[in-house]
């Protein structure tokens, strides 16, 4: 009986973190708890015994996410050319956003209690930092290029609304490549106004490059 017990408690685990995912990517993260336990088949009870808070909820439900995103970063600082590693991250980055409409939500939150998604982050965010600079000492990223860019860059990016995941992501490559153009360093280019306040989300790029 204890076997079975645990192993519906797993079942039920995963269908509330299937439902979750379902809905934050194509709802973002405003989809109430009920309306995640419905599609899990399971009652309130036991979505808030598995999550108690909905923190909770979306820290589990993109941990996979996080981490590939940390992992683009990485992969994007091993790069040899810096400029084309920052490109590669901008464009994976844009593309795993418009997959999940609720990750960019999720990435730009403080979530100070997630201890394992807040790290991931702000590994992501030091691997991205280090790359903007290589790039920069290179000539090929613009040099009034700073982090909060791409809090700017995310939040343009979270307007896009396609009828399909495919037309999102579509539509997510061709904003990439406008980005990186603009962050393309040109003797042409015109200085960028001041940076704005973008407190509380600027948080997550506490560093400046």
């Amino acid at each position: 009986m204890p076997h079975t017990l645990r192993s519906d408690a797993r079942d039920n685990r995963e269908r509330i973190l299937h439902a979750a995912r379902a809905l934050f990517a194509t709802e973002g993260l405003d989809v109430p708890m009920r309306e995640v336990a419905r599609r899990a088949g399971v009652g309130p009870a036991t979505l808030y015994r598995r999550f108690p808070t909905k923190q909770a909820l979306v820290t589990e439900a993109f941990a996979e996410q996080m981490r590939t995103c940390r992992s683009v970063a990485d992969e994007g600082l091993a790069h040899p050319d810096p400029w084309l590693g920052f490109c590669f991250v901008i464009e994976e980055v844009c593309e795993l956003h418009a997959r999940d409409r609720g990750f960019t939500e999720a990435f730009m939150s403080a979530f100070p209690d997630a201890m394992d998604f807040a790290a991931d982050r702000a590994g992501a965010v030091r691997a991205i930092a280090e790359l903007a600079r290589r790039a920069k000492d290179a000539g090929r990223l613009r040099r009034d290029f700073v982090l909060d860019d791409l809090i700017l860059m995310l939040m343009a990016h979270r307007g896009i609304h396609a009828p399909s995941t495919a037309a999102r992501v579509a539509a997510a490559r061709r904003f990439a490549a406008f980005v990186v153009q603009a962050f393309s360093a040109s003797a042409e280019q015109a200085p960028l106004p001041p940076v704005p306040l973008l407190a509380p989300p600027a948080r997550v790029f506490e560093g400046r490059s």
